[in-house]
Order: structure tokens, then sequence, then C-alpha cells
């Protein structure tokens, strides 16, 4: 199996993107919470290296189609599970449509009005935004989540009380959540468990 972060960015800047950047370093926590819910000998824990700052035509969205090829090449086609953040969410739902991505887990992800949802069908993904979220709405967030849904489409959406866009507020719970959200999704059976089917099976969003 795999996990890969995807951080966030900008709406549109052509800088080339750094890993010290803060929403790059931010990421850093959530991997290490992603990687305590699996096994270490068995997982490929990576970050996607954006080329640019911005999203500009969906910059980000290519970079991690990119990343997920090298990595077929790699580790063969292994269960991948995206976990990004603002507009890395919204790359990580966006390359949900790659063969090879079993889930994501989008934090305060960045949903423009339209955001598509089709070539969601089939997979799973649980969104986690924080009621305080100023910068990304946490609306929109679950007024997507319920255009996801469908019988083939299993989707939820998960309110931290309080928190932030920065995943600063409530950090430990934050980490947690992903972690268990991670464990869920990539479960060995390959059943849907714990909070994450939960969040799905849940006609409203879940708070926390």
């Amino acid at each position: 199996m795999a996990i890969i972060t995807l951080h966030g960015g900008r709406v549109d800047s052509y800088q080339t993107s750094q890993p010290w950047h803060p929403a790059a370093l931010r990421m850093r926590p959530v991997l290490r919470s992603a990687a305590s819910a699996v096994s270490l000998h068995d997982a490929v824990l990576a970050q996607v290296r954006y080329r640019h700052r911005g999203w500009n035509q969906g910059d980000p969205l290519q970079d991690t189609y990119r990343a997920l090829d090298e990595l077929n090449q790699l580790a063969g086609p292994v269960p991948t599970l995206l976990i990004g953040h603002s507009m890395g969410g919204r790359a990580a739902l966006r390359a949900a449509s790659h063969p090879h991505v079993r889930g994501v887990v989008a934090l305060a992800p960045w949903l423009p009005p339209g955001e598509p949802t089709r070539h969601l069908r089939g997979k799973r993904a649980v969104v986690l935004h924080g009621t305080r979220d100023r910068i990304t709405s946490a609306e929109a967030s679950t007024d997507y989540v319920r255009r996801v849904r469908t019988p083939q489409t299993r989707a939820g959406i998960i309110l931290i009380r309080r928190g932030d866009h920065a995943m600063l507020r409530r950090s430990p719970l934050w980490h947690r959540t992903v972690a268990e959200l991670v464990g869920d999704l990539l479960h060995p059976s390959g059943q849907l468990t714990g909070r994450a089917a939960a969040s799905c099976l849940s006609p409203e969003p879940i708070l926390l």
C-alpha cells in the first residue's frame, strides 16, 4: 500500500514550490500520523512535490498523476490513499480517478462551485473540515460530499468543532482522526470500518 500527501498552495502562482514552505511543512505531522496507522514494512510513504505553488490550470493535479505513475514504476500497482490539505485536498479528490487510488482523506479542501464528482464512482472519500475555517468552506465540503454520494460511492464528512484552516487549533484531534481514517480506509479486510464507515453512513456531518 501507499500513502501520499498533497499540501496546500495558492489559487494562482507560478513561483517554484519548495519543501520549506509552510504549506508543505504543515503536512509532515499529518504524514507521521498516517504512518502510525499502518505497518511501515508494507507501506510506501511520500509527499507530492509540486512544480508551482498555485493551482493555475490544474498544475497540482498533473503533478499528482505524475507521482502516481512514478509510484507504479517503483512499487507496482499498490492500493494508494491520498491525503490532501486545502488546494491539495482538491487535487487529491480529483486524482481519485487514477485506477490505483483506493481512497482519499481531504483536509479542509478548497472546493469551488461546480467541482466535478462523477470520477469518484466506486471510490471512498472522507472530508475533514474545521467549523471555524475562514479560508475554505465547511459548507462547500458538506455540499460536495452530498453530491458525491451514490450507491457505488462512499463519502463522508467529519467536522472539527472550532477547528481552523491551518489545523493548528485542536491539532491533536486533527492528527488522531487522520490516523483513524487511514486505518479505516486501508483496512486489510478491504471493508470500510470505524469512523470512516460511520461518516459515510451518517446523513449529517459527524461533529468532533
